[in-house]
């Protein structure tokens, strides 16, 4: 299989990056090592590729109900110029993605969807909508997605435009020139940081990239991986698609029920989460820390008094705490915290902690 390459591919080998198979994509993994890349995300800034993305554009009379319809969260609170996290759901409630949804006007909404599930999504959606007075485009080749995340990431933005960026709220986004390359520019990302996502027409998205490398030179950024980027995200507790949320996971066992909405009218899946929602969870999405040596790797086995009580989905070393952590989906019972587990490691249980998530929270300026 060929592996599909993002218009920033022709800058990974000047760079030095070392590249790998991502969601059919041929991804930078990291340019200057996973451990500097986190660092410099956490105490600087650090710019990501992660144009691979998949953006579906929602126009017509009726996009705002065939949004609301698609999706969990509550789609009418949305003002022009603001995002959403939400997730769309199957019948049975399981999750087909986890998405943005940005909000232009009435009549014109982009989601933002996952790497793998493009070609699935758009054919989901296509079909879901279907009666709706709507017209659904798929513009992820024509646009690249460059994040600049980090305490660092205001300054360096700020040098570069004269949006008003100091006072964008989080999760709202404007329209305007970056370094004179026009640009959605959101208040968004994906590593617990203070951060922008840049939306750029595919065809300028190597000067932005260079732009922002450039002007952010003098405060310590550096162009970053996926690597990074999963231990980032890891640490502050969100979820990655295919690990802590699939087909048969629902919104509410991977503890995201603050955006699920129920007062918002029908939804695919509305039904079967409410049922959920009233019968209680039969598993839980924790975090947990090894208290010995080793590192969780996805779907380890986790186990209690004997028995095996879930599965990891995600599990790294953590750059930030020095320690081995980890998310795993377990039953409800034995998920409360401080409770004791055992983890399968290279074939032997290590023991380990169920702890309190994000296991890494920002502190805001004063």
């Amino acid at each position: 299989m060929t592996l599909k390459q993002t218009p920033l591919f022709e800058m990974y080998g000047e760079l030095g990056a070392k590249t790998v198979e991502f969601g059919g994509w041929n991804m930078p993994v990291s340019f200057q090592g996973i451990l500097d890349e986190h660092q410099a995300v956490r105490t600087a800034a650090g710019v990501f590729d992660v144009s691979h993305m998949g953006e579906f554009e929602v126009i017509g009379k009726q996009a705002m109900d065939a949004v609301q319809y698609l999706v969990t969260n509550n789609i009418s609170k949305l003002q022009p110029g603001a995002a959403m996290y939400t997730l769309m759901v199957n019948e049975h409630g399981g999750t087909i993605d986890d998405l943005l949804v940005y909000c232009f006007d009435a009549q014109k909404y982009w989601l933002v969807v996952n790497a793998g599930n493009i070609a699935g999504d758009l054919a989901w959606v296509q079909d879901k909508v279907s009666r709706f007075d709507v017209e659904v485009k798929d513009i992820s080749d024509d646009t690249s997605l460059i994040a600049l995340q980090g305490p660092k990431s205001m300054e360096i933005l700020s040098k570069l435009t004269t949006l008003p960026i100091r006072s964008l709220p989080s999760f709202q986004f404007l329209e305007g020139d970056v370094a004179s390359v026009p640009c959605v520019v959101s208040a968004t990302g994906y590593t617990g940081e203070l951060g922008f996502e840049l939306y750029v027409s595919a065809t300028r998205a190597v000067s932005l990239f260079r732009a922002l490398l450039d002007a952010g030179r003098e405060f310590g950024a550096v162009p970053c991986g996926l690597g990074a980027r999963d231990t980032l995200r890891l640490e502050a507790r969100l979820p990655l698609y295919g690990h802590e949320l699939n087909s048969s996971i629902t919104p509410l066992e991977a503890g995201l029920g603050m955006f699920v909405k129920f007062d918002c009218g029908d939804f695919i899946g509305r039904d079967a989460l409410l049922k959920q929602k009233e019968e209680g969870v039969q598993r839980k999405l924790v975090g947990f820390r090894l208290l010995e040596r080793g590192i969780a790797r996805s779907d380890a086995s986790v186990h209690q008094n004997q028995r095996e009580i879930g599965k990891v989905t995600s599990g790294t070393m953590s750059p930030t705490l020095k320690s081995a952590i980890g998310l795993a989906l377990i039953a409800r019972e034995s998920a409360e915290i401080g409770n004791r587990v055992e983890v399968e490691v290279r074939g032997k249980l290590i023991p380990a902690e169920i702890v309190r998530t994000p296991f890494y929270k920002r502190v805001s300026p004063p």
